[in-house]
């Protein structure tokens, strides 16, 4: 797939309160560019937290080309999170007030900002229509919100491990993990991007395994012999992702990303997640992973008795949420029968 930045010229206002100029939104679409009169059926697809706008990348068994998601046959597109460390605007951005990133002067980020700024890019590119809209975890959080908030433009629509109202248990998380940073000292002194790298470790093990259950875990960490005295392998295995993690994001991006997991909220300002959910017009289907401990399956249940003529789907996984990632023959199955 290939990379794009679009800059928004102008004021851009967030709802939460403040603004910034030129806000950048990155993002990458098949090989072939759009045209207005591209008679290619759109696909786009909403990232999870930490993941980038090359769904390719994260999905390569579903997405490219002759696979499901063909980026020949289809104008593939996926955005990237306003907040990311991937390519848009946020905390790690130049302020051009100051010349340094913008690390805690940047507004906080709600996810129906992302939404407007992922619809800022669709009519930069003259799509009128999305034909599939595919999210997942918090980019399924992005695809309830576009879905209500345009609901002309989504023709059918794919929730995939996600929720449309942050749970008390998510929000736990998320705050554990800003815990965590802020435990770091050099975190606030805000010098360089460095700043509370080794917290950052730490908090994104702790969201690592929320993103897994103990099932799955438990079978590839386990001990290798029968007479361990202290064991390792999972321990080894988790400081392993921590330092594969800080090389490529940075600490005040997560940190922002956190807070927009916490707004998720559907039904803010609409009479409730339920009144909200009725509002989808587009023809939908919703799956839960039966081993997700961030969205169980009886929660999903409830967003795909809220859409009407919606089809529920349980895909099976001894890897918990993360099974968006590895199922992929199940979601293949699931998916074919959106595909435009």
């Amino acid at each position: 797939m290939k990379f794009h930045t679009y800059t928004h010229k102008g004021r851009f206002e967030f709802e939460a309160g403040g603004g910034i100029d030129d806000l950048t939104i990155a993002y990458h679409t098949s090989e072939q560019d759009y045209k207005p009169d591209d008679e290619r059926k759109v696909i786009w697809l909403c990232h999870a937290l930490t993941l980038s706008s090359d769904a390719q990348g994260w999905w390569p068994k579903l997405v490219g080309p002759g696979k499901l998601i063909d980026t020949e046959k289809y104008f593939v597109i996926c955005g990237n999170m306003i907040g990311s460390a991937y390519g848009s605007s946020g905390p790690a951005s130049i302020n051009p007030q100051t010349g340094r990133p913008y690390f805690f002067d940047f507004p906080r980020v709600t996810v129906r900002d992302i939404v407007a700024g992922l619809d800022l890019v669709r009519e930069s590119l003259g799509i009128k229509k999305i034909d599939l809209l595919v999210g997942t975890s918090i980019g399924g959080f992005q695809a309830l919100e576009w879905c209500v908030k345009r609901p002309e433009v989504i023709d059918k629509a794919a929730f995939i491990a996600t929720g449309a109202r942050v749970s008390p248990w998510l929000t736990g998380f998320e705050e554990s993990q800003r815990m965590a940073l802020e435990a770091d000292p050099t975190f606030r002194e805000c010098k360089n991007l460095d700043g509370g790298k080794k917290a950052l470790k730490c908090a994104r093990t702790i969201a690592m395994l929320s993103y897994r259950c103990d099932e799955g875990y438990n079978k590839k960490q386990e001990e290798d012999g029968n007479d361990t005295m202290f064991a390792d392998k999972a321990a080894s295995y988790v400081r392993y992702q921590g330092n594969k993690f800080i090389q490529d994001f940075d600490a005040y991006s997560y940190y922002s990303l956190s807070y927009s997991v916490d707004s998720n909220n559907l039904g803010r300002g609409r009479g409730g997640v339920r009144k909200a959910l009725g509002q989808i017009k587009a023809k939908s289907s919703v799956s839960a992973i039966n081993s997700d401990l961030l969205f169980p399956p009886k929660d999903m249940r409830a967003i795909a008795e809220g859409i009407s003529g919606s089809e529920f789907h349980i895909i099976h996984s001894d890897f918990g949420h993360d099974g968006f990632l590895t199922e992929t023959k199940q979601l293949t199955e699931i998916l074919r029968l959106q595909m435009p």
